[in-house]
């Protein structure tokens, strides 16, 4: 794997809201967006980031977090540079790379500060479906009725 360090610079997160009031229609959005990156030597790569996850509801925006951060890539950096200078493009398999490891620092920062916002955790939460097993008849037996 060519990440080599990763490190968050900042950290902000906001609720906009009370955090007793109800919303309607809560959608979260979250992304990851290179800012930066920067050649360090013919091998490496300085990679600066933004994760941002919003919280909006259909009438009113209820948070904001916000991480900042960099990363350290090594491989084939003057190419990187050049391409990322050139047109704000990286080769896909290095785009995937680098914004599936961002992702996979920044979801679980997200969700504690979530926590302590009082928001809900900015990832889907799984829905539990435990199938019913059919009900058996009692022996003889009928419920009871009042």
């Amino acid at each position: 794997m060519p990440i080599k360090t990763f490190e968050f610079s900042s950290v902000d997160g906001r609720r906009f809201v009370k955090p007793t009031d109800r919303w309607l229609n809560l959608r979260v959005d979250h992304n990851s967006t290179v800012t930066l990156i920067s050649e360090l030597g013919d091998r490496q790569a300085s990679v600066d980031f933004r994760f941002t996850a919003n919280y909006h509801a259909s009438e009113a925006v209820v948070g904001l977090i916000q991480i900042e951060g960099n990363l350290l890539w090594e491989g084939d950096a003057r190419a990187l540079v050049k391409s990322w200078s050139a047109g704000g493009q990286m080769p896909p398999e290095v785009a995937q790379e680098i914004h599936t490891v961002i992702m996979s620092n920044c979801i679980p920062e997200a969700v504690i500060l979530a926590r302590e916002l009082r928001l809900p955790p900015p990832v889907p939460i799984p829905q539990v479906n435990v199938p019913q097993q059919p009900a058996k008849p009692g022996k003889g037996r009928s419920p009871e009725i009042a």
